[in-house]
Protein backbone atom coordinates (compact mmCIF):
# COMPACT_ATOMS: atom_id res chain seq x y z
CA UNK A 1 0.00 0.00 0.00
CA UNK A 2 1.13 3.54 -0.73
CA UNK A 3 0.76 5.97 2.18
CA UNK A 4 0.41 9.72 1.98
CA UNK A 5 -0.72 12.59 4.20
CA UNK A 6 -4.37 11.77 3.40
CA UNK A 7 -4.11 8.15 4.55
CA UNK A 8 -6.57 7.33 7.31
CA UNK A 9 -5.45 6.43 10.82
CA UNK A 10 -6.40 2.75 10.51
CA UNK A 11 -4.25 2.36 7.38
CA UNK A 12 -1.31 4.10 9.05
CA UNK A 13 -1.64 1.86 12.13
CA UNK A 14 -1.65 -1.20 9.91
CA UNK A 15 1.39 0.12 8.06
CA UNK A 16 3.18 0.70 11.37
CA UNK A 17 2.39 -2.87 12.39
CA UNK A 18 4.18 -3.97 9.22
CA UNK A 19 7.05 -1.59 10.12
CA UNK A 20 6.52 0.48 7.00
CA UNK A 21 8.78 3.53 7.41
CA UNK A 22 6.50 5.81 5.38
CA UNK A 23 3.49 4.96 7.55
CA UNK A 24 5.60 5.52 10.68
CA UNK A 25 6.82 8.90 9.44
CA UNK A 26 3.30 10.02 8.52
CA UNK A 27 1.87 8.92 11.87
CA UNK A 28 4.73 10.66 13.71
CA UNK A 29 4.12 13.85 11.73
CA UNK A 30 0.36 13.71 12.31
CA UNK A 31 0.69 13.29 16.10
CA UNK A 32 3.84 15.38 16.62
CA UNK A 33 2.18 18.59 17.82
CA UNK A 34 -0.14 17.02 20.37
CA UNK A 35 2.50 14.69 21.76
CA UNK A 36 5.31 17.25 21.90
CA UNK A 37 3.17 19.39 24.23
CA UNK A 38 3.12 16.50 26.72
CA UNK A 39 6.91 16.22 26.57
CA UNK A 40 7.42 19.97 26.98
CA UNK A 41 5.62 19.85 30.33
CA UNK A 42 8.24 17.59 31.84
CA UNK A 43 11.50 18.66 30.20
CA UNK A 44 13.76 21.66 30.52
CA UNK A 45 13.92 22.59 26.85
CA UNK A 46 12.86 21.67 23.33
CA UNK A 47 15.87 19.39 22.79
CA UNK A 48 15.01 17.26 25.83
CA UNK A 49 11.36 17.22 24.79
CA UNK A 50 12.34 16.06 21.31
CA UNK A 51 14.49 13.29 22.78
CA UNK A 52 11.64 12.07 25.01
CA UNK A 53 9.21 12.29 22.09
CA UNK A 54 11.47 10.27 19.80
CA UNK A 55 11.98 7.60 22.47
CA UNK A 56 8.22 7.53 22.99
CA UNK A 57 7.54 6.94 19.33
CA UNK A 58 10.07 4.12 19.25
CA UNK A 59 7.96 2.50 21.99
CA UNK A 60 4.78 3.22 20.05
CA UNK A 61 6.19 1.54 16.94
CA UNK A 62 7.40 -1.44 18.99
CA UNK A 63 4.03 -1.85 20.78
CA UNK A 64 1.62 -0.92 17.97
CA UNK A 65 1.06 -4.62 17.26
CA UNK A 66 -0.53 -4.85 20.74
CA UNK A 67 -2.90 -1.88 20.23
CA UNK A 68 -6.55 -2.89 20.49
CA UNK A 69 -8.91 -0.49 18.71
CA UNK A 70 -11.27 -0.28 21.67
CA UNK A 71 -10.32 3.31 22.44
CA UNK A 72 -8.71 6.32 20.84
CA UNK A 73 -5.38 5.56 19.18
CA UNK A 74 -4.22 9.12 19.91
CA UNK A 75 -5.10 8.56 23.59
CA UNK A 76 -3.14 5.30 23.55
CA UNK A 77 -0.10 7.08 22.08
CA UNK A 78 -0.50 9.96 24.59
CA UNK A 79 -0.41 7.47 27.45
CA UNK A 80 2.87 6.01 26.16
CA UNK A 81 4.32 9.51 25.71
CA UNK A 82 3.21 10.54 29.20
CA UNK A 83 4.74 7.46 30.84
CA UNK A 84 7.94 7.93 28.84
CA UNK A 85 8.13 11.52 30.09
CA UNK A 86 7.59 10.39 33.69
CA UNK A 87 10.26 7.70 33.27
CA UNK A 88 12.59 10.40 31.97
CA UNK A 89 11.85 12.60 34.99
CA UNK A 90 12.47 9.72 37.38
CA UNK A 91 15.80 8.91 35.72
CA UNK A 92 16.97 12.51 35.72
CA UNK A 93 15.92 13.81 39.11
CA UNK A 94 16.87 12.79 42.60
CA UNK A 95 14.08 13.59 44.99
CA UNK A 96 14.59 13.43 48.67
CA UNK A 97 12.26 10.68 49.79
CA UNK A 98 10.61 12.87 52.41
CA UNK A 99 10.62 16.57 53.04
CA UNK A 100 9.05 17.81 56.22
CA UNK A 101 8.95 21.43 55.18
CA UNK A 102 5.75 23.29 55.84
CA UNK A 103 4.29 24.51 52.59
CA UNK A 104 4.51 28.23 52.27
CA UNK A 105 1.29 30.18 52.39
CA UNK A 106 0.07 30.32 48.84
CA UNK A 107 -0.67 33.64 47.23
CA UNK A 108 -2.64 34.10 44.07
CA UNK A 109 -1.10 34.85 40.73
CA UNK A 110 -2.33 38.27 39.62
CA UNK A 111 -5.25 37.75 37.17
CA UNK A 112 -3.82 40.26 34.72
CA UNK A 113 -0.67 38.15 34.44
CA UNK A 114 -2.72 35.31 33.00
CA UNK A 115 -4.75 37.53 30.66
CA UNK A 116 -1.78 38.32 28.47
CA UNK A 117 -0.01 34.95 28.53
CA UNK A 118 0.18 32.70 25.53
CA UNK A 119 0.55 28.93 25.82
CA UNK A 120 4.16 29.35 24.67
CA UNK A 121 4.82 31.83 27.52
CA UNK A 122 3.39 29.39 30.03
CA UNK A 123 5.41 26.44 28.75
CA UNK A 124 8.55 28.56 28.62
CA UNK A 125 8.01 29.55 32.27
CA UNK A 126 7.30 25.95 33.29
CA UNK A 127 10.50 24.82 31.57
CA UNK A 128 12.50 27.25 33.71
CA UNK A 129 11.52 25.35 36.87
CA UNK A 130 14.09 22.84 38.06
CA UNK A 131 13.46 19.25 36.95
CA UNK A 132 11.86 17.83 40.08
CA UNK A 133 9.70 20.90 40.79
CA UNK A 134 8.64 21.10 37.12
CA UNK A 135 7.45 17.49 37.17
CA UNK A 136 5.32 17.93 40.29
CA UNK A 137 3.99 21.32 39.15
CA UNK A 138 3.03 19.95 35.72
CA UNK A 139 1.40 16.84 37.11
CA UNK A 140 -0.63 18.81 39.65
CA UNK A 141 -1.47 22.05 37.84
CA UNK A 142 -1.50 21.08 34.18
CA UNK A 143 -2.58 17.44 34.32
CA UNK A 144 -4.80 17.49 37.41
CA UNK A 145 -3.14 14.74 39.44
CA UNK A 146 -3.50 14.68 43.23
CA UNK A 147 -0.49 14.61 45.56
CA UNK A 148 -1.07 10.94 46.41
CA UNK A 149 -1.00 10.03 42.71
CA UNK A 150 2.08 12.17 42.08
CA UNK A 151 3.86 10.54 45.02
CA UNK A 152 3.13 7.11 43.55
CA UNK A 153 4.14 8.08 40.01
CA UNK A 154 7.43 9.66 41.07
CA UNK A 155 8.11 7.35 44.03
CA UNK A 156 8.26 10.22 46.52
CA UNK A 157 6.57 11.19 49.77
CA UNK A 158 3.32 13.17 49.59
CA UNK A 159 4.93 15.99 51.59
CA UNK A 160 7.74 16.13 49.04
CA UNK A 161 5.13 16.55 46.32
CA UNK A 162 3.44 19.35 48.28
CA UNK A 163 6.75 21.10 48.87
CA UNK A 164 7.68 21.00 45.18
CA UNK A 165 4.24 22.31 44.22
CA UNK A 166 4.63 25.22 46.64
CA UNK A 167 8.11 25.92 45.23
CA UNK A 168 6.79 25.74 41.67
CA UNK A 169 3.94 28.13 42.41
CA UNK A 170 6.30 30.54 44.13
CA UNK A 171 8.73 30.50 41.21
CA UNK A 172 5.92 30.84 38.68
CA UNK A 173 4.50 33.86 40.57
CA UNK A 174 7.93 35.49 40.45
CA UNK A 175 8.30 34.79 36.72
CA UNK A 176 4.78 36.05 35.97
CA UNK A 177 5.33 39.13 38.07
CA UNK A 178 8.52 39.74 36.10
CA UNK A 179 6.61 39.43 32.83
CA UNK A 180 3.98 41.88 34.03
CA UNK A 181 6.58 44.39 35.21
CA UNK A 182 8.34 44.09 31.87
CA UNK A 183 5.06 44.67 30.03
CA UNK A 184 4.22 47.66 32.29
CA UNK A 185 1.20 46.17 34.04
CA UNK A 186 2.39 47.00 37.56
Amino acid sequence: MIYNKNSNEADLIEGCRRQDRTAQRLLYTRLYGRMSVICLRYTADKEEAQDVLNRSFLKVFEKVKDYKPTGSFTGWVAKIVFHSAIDYVRSKTRYRKAMDFESEKETEIPPTALDNLTAEDLYAAVQKLNDDTRAVFSLYVLDGYKHREIAELLDININTSKWHLAQGKKQMREMLRGLEEYAGYY
